[in-house]
C-alpha cells in the first residue's frame, strides 16, 4: 500500500520531469507545456530523452480506450509476453494503479497509484512484471498507453481488483467491471508458475 511519490526529481532536456514513486522502476513523468494565444504544445514521447530517464523499452503497440465514470479496468498482466506500459489521459481523470507481482521481489504485493488527467498531463511508466489497472474518476475518460509487447488474449492474466490482501485504495467501492475482470483471482490464489519472474525481459 505505497501510494505517494518520493520527492526525488530529475530534469532531462528541460522537456520532462521524472518523479520516482515508492516502488523502484515505477515513475511519473510530467511534460513541459509551451503555451501561447493559439493554445499549447508538448512532447508526449521522445525515445532518446526517455532513455535518459530510464525507459529503454521498444514500444510496439499504442492503445486508446474510452470509459465512463466508475469503470475499472484491471488488474491485468501478460505472463509469457510481459508488457511495460507508458500511460496518459487526454480527456477526464483516472486513478492508475500498478502492483508488484514479480516472484521473489522484496516489494511483492505492494502497489502505487497516481492520478492521471487531461489537466495535469502526467504519464506513468509501469515496467514489465506488474499488474496494472485504472478506474475512471471523472464523468468520462480517454486513456492512452504504449506497450512494449503485443497484446495476446491467450496470454492475458489478472488479479482481482478488490484483493483484500492488497488493500488498494481505489477511491470507490462499486466499480463497473467486465465479467472477466470480476472473476480474476486473488494474488495469493495464483500459482507461482503463473506469475512473472523477478527479472522479466
Amino acid at each position: 500500500m505505497l501510494d505517494s511519490p518520493h520527492p526525488k526529481q530529475e530534469l532531462v532536456g528541460f522537456m520532462f520531469e521524472r518523479i520516482d514513486t515508492a516502488i523502484p522502476g515505477v515513475f511519473i513523468l510530467t511534460p513541459r507545456v509551451f503555451r501561447d494565444p493559439r493554445g499549447f504544445f508538448l512532447e508526449t514521447y521522445h525515445a532518446a530523452k526517455f532513455e535518459q530517464l530510464g525507459i529503454r523499452d521498444r514500444f510496439v503497440q499504442d492503445n486508446h480506450s474510452q470509459s465512463r465514470k466508475l469503470t475499472l479496468r484491471g488488474l491485468h498482466y501478460q505472463l509469457r509476453h510481459p508488457q511495460a506500459k507508458l500511460c496518459r489521459v487526454i480527456r477526464g481523470e483516472v486513478l492508475d494503479v500498478a502492483v508488484v507481482i514479480r516472484r521473489g521481489s522484496h516489494t511483492f504485493g505492494k502497489w502505487v497509484s497516481a492520478v492521471l488527467s487531461a489537466e495535469n498531463r502526467h504519464q506513468i511508466y509501469v515496467p514489465a512484471g506488474f499488474a496494472h489497472g485504472f478506474v475512471v474518476l471523472s464523468e468520462e475518460a480517454e486513456f492512452l498507453y504504449k506497450c512494449s509487447d503485443f497484446y495476446d488474449p491467450a496470454d492475458e492474466r489478472g488479479v482481482h481488483w478488490a484483493d483484500p490482501d492488497l488493500k488498494i485504495d481505489w477511491r470507490i467501492s462499486h466499480p463497473i467491471l467486465s465479467d472477466k475482470d470480476a472473476r480474476h483471482p486473488r494474488l495469493a490464489e495464483i500459482s507461482p508458475d503463473q506469475l512473472p519472474g523477478n527479472n522479466p525481459p
